[in-house]
């Protein structure tokens, strides 16, 4: 697993102080209630004595002393319980309450991540990707095939590439999975299945960045000019290279020219050298791709590339039409 560095950071720091926040405030609680109810107070200093008195009996073989010891501690407990009932507290009012019962807040259970803290990073992974909005609205589960059932033609295509994302999402692993370009008309479903695929891929524990083409440039623009901003832009920068998972959507849509392709090219020819896989998603035919960006970039996408030429009518049509 590869979780976004920032994200992990930051909430390892929060589970750092996690437990001891609830131990603090459990003895808070316990202060609170020994000055309101002094009775509790000498319960509890009788009760701390109690795990000794067992193992004193034990090391001296009495067991019958051991059950005795034990039914002492019930009826110390009972009481206890009884008295904060009666004051109008809850039985475990003084107890340490754990956000997370599995690993006392700490995160790891046998030096392994807890569920808990995994959920954690998958939702701020899901936050950070640029596309939680989507990411939550589309998914594989979903995705409708029916819209591409004008012909037999186009319905076997859909499906063949629905299948295909399916398996690169669910077999995901950085510096193996490779690059997907999507290519094809406006409302086909490429950017619904960039989200599914971004999902399942956060969900594995992997680091995912999506960015349309126009905010992608604009990253690169408000570095090159440099202002208040800029360090926020480099940030984001450093992601477009970094990250286990690139989704460019909407490429073609911004104003081409030599720095726009030049950023382009640095960032398809960087992550190729370091294996970084990317999916790149444009209502370009390959022809226009062609004749629109540097060669250098064309051989690189169509032939380093699976290309997946989505097909059928543009859904949102029919979705206006029924």
């Amino acid at each position: 697993m590869s979780f976004n560095r920032e994200n992990y950071k930051r909430i390892k720091e929060e589970y750092d102080g996690k437990y001891l926040k609830a131990r603090d405030a459990a003895d808070l609680r316990r202060a609170q209630i020994h000055a309101e109810i002094p009775e509790i107070a000498k319960l509890d200093r009788e009760l701390s004595g109690v795990g000794l008195e067992v193992l004193e009996a034990a090391i001296s073989g009495r067991a019958d002393e051991i059950e005795r010891i034990k039914a002492k501690n019930t009826e110390l407990l009972s009481r206890r319980g009884e008295l904060l009932a009666a004051a109008g507290y809850p039985a475990d009012y003084t107890e340490i309450k754990y956000e997370c019962e599995l690993c006392s807040d700490t995160g790891a259970i046998d030096n392994k991540m807890c569920s808990c803290m995994r959920r954690k990073l998958v939702e701020a992974g899901i936050a950070s990707s640029g596309m939680s909005d989507l990411i939550k609205r589309q998914s594989f589960e979903n995705f409708s095939l029916d819209y591409y059932k004008q012909s037999e033609q186009v319905y076997s295509v859909m499906s063949a590439i629905y299948k295909v994302l399916c398996k690169y999402a669910e077999d995901f692993a950085p510096q193996t999975s490779g690059n997907i370009a999507m290519f094809g008309g406006t409302g086909l479903g490429k950017t619904h299945l960039s989200s599914a695929v971004a999902g399942k891929v956060i969900q594995k524990g992997h680091d995912v960045y999506y960015a349309s083409a126009l905010s992608l440039f604009a990253d690169f623009e408000l570095r090159r000019f440099g202002n208040s901003a800029s360090v926020s832009a480099d940030g984001n920068i450093n992601r477009y290279f970094d990250c286990d998972l690139l989704i460019i959507d909407d490429l073609g849509t911004e104003v081409t020219n030599q720095f726009t392709t030049s950023c382009l090219y640095d960032i398809i020819n960087s992550r190729l050298n370091a294996k970084k896989p990317t999916i790149i998603s444009t209502n370009l035919s390959q022809d226009e791709f062609r004749k629109r960006y540097w060669d250098r970039i064309t051989s690189r996408v169509l032939g380093e590339y699976s290309v997946l030429p989505f097909c059928g009518t543009d859904i949102r049509s029919q979705k206006l039409r029924r």
